[in-house]
């Protein structure tokens, strides 16, 4: 079963709200957080560092986002600012703007009542590791419940470590609507702490942890309500969705949209009068403060006939620092 957040991910539909990178919870040595996140209090909108409303609401407009997962840290422990933003976001998009957020802690009856007056319609639970097989009776339970009293939907979201067959009796039972396993991976932020505790890489790839993925599946694998996500599809299929929607949204007239996501154009420094010489119509290419980008076909050509002398093809990321892939010279 995929969820309406996760089939919204899958197309690379959901942009990723960074809230607070702050967290109470010390046992997680699998935490993913890079140094960048962990324990700051800035805001990102996918990689945008946010420094106003407008910041996140251009980012959103700029991938034509279905959705918003909120994320941290721990977002309920900035609860006024992760309540400003799903308001803000359900403002300016509408109910159909589909939100989730990811916690663990429980948080009360006042945070799921107040979450959901703001605009939060899913959350994932995560408990911590140590609990897992004794959640019952405990405010683990009662949470799930109390969530969907306030109008959410109760779900869990966990780190592929092990099999565990107590989430299946609470999707039997109703309390969670449905179960995530992420696959254990390794990133930047853990790689040491994974190696302390005898976790490696599995072979031929750049985070999954080698190990527990078959016995998670022989058991959890086949319940209707279980999602296993790869790290494959996480790292490829759904960044690079991301990447290609926001490409198409940004891109222009002249602009390739490679596999990839990213996008492909020609740069000159030729004098633009040139190219109105040429009878280049004027949506083939753009005048900036000291070159020209053009349509990267049309530079080739015209460099290869002689028209104009120098060039490079561009390749760049659609994603608002433009960051650049590669160039190619041409001559």
């Amino acid at each position: 079963m995929i969820s309406k957040g996760c089939e919204q991910c899958a197309k690379g539909g959901k942009m990723v709200l960074f809230v607070y990178g702050y967290c109470d919870q010390r046992d997680c040595f699998y935490c993913p957080l890079g140094e960048n996140r962990k324990n700051v209090t800035d805001v990102y909108a996918n990689e945008r560092l946010v420094e106003s409303d407008e910041d996140v609401l251009t980012e959103a407009h700029r991938m034509d986002a279905l959705g918003t997962s909120i994320t941290g840290g721990e977002p309920q422990e900035a609860l006024e600012r992760t309540c400003h933003y799903l308001s803000l976001l359900k403002d300016e998009f509408g109910e159909d703007h589909h939100t989730h957020l990811y916690t663990g802690i429980t948080g009360g009856r006042e945070n799921m009542r107040r979450l959901s007056e703001a605009g939060l319609d899913e959350i994932r639970f995560h408990p911590p590791l140590k609990q897992w097989g004794d959640l019952h009776g405990t405010e683990w339970e009662d949470i799930l419940h109390i969530a969907r009293e306030e109008g959410l939907t109760p779900a869990f979201e966990i780190p592929g470590i092990r099999a565990e067959e107590e989430f299946l009796d609470f999707l039997d039972e109703g309390a969670a609507e449905f179960c995530n396993v992420n696959e254990f991976e390794m990133s930047d932020g853990n790689y040491r702490r994974m190696q302390e505790q005898g976790y490696e890489l599995k072979e031929g790839h750049m985070s999954a942890v080698d190990g527990s993925r078959e016995d998670i599946l022989e058991v959890m694998g086949d319940h209707p309500k279980v999602y296993f996500c790869t790290s494959v599809f996480k790292d490829a299929a759904q960044h690079r969705r991301r990447l290609k929607r926001m490409a198409r949204s940004v891109r222009r007239e002249f602009d390739d949209v490679t596999d990839d996501g990213t996008l492909v154009y020609g740069k000159t420094r030729t004098d633009p009068r040139v190219l109105e010489e040429l009878g280049v119509p004027e949506e083939f290419y753009t005048v900036k403060t000291n070159h020209v980008e053009v349509a990267w076909w049309l530079l080739e050509e015209m460099i290869e006939e002689g028209d104009l002398e120098e060039g490079e093809i561009v390749e760049q990321y659609p994603t608002y620092d433009g960051q650049v892939v590669e160039r190619t010279p041409l001559a």
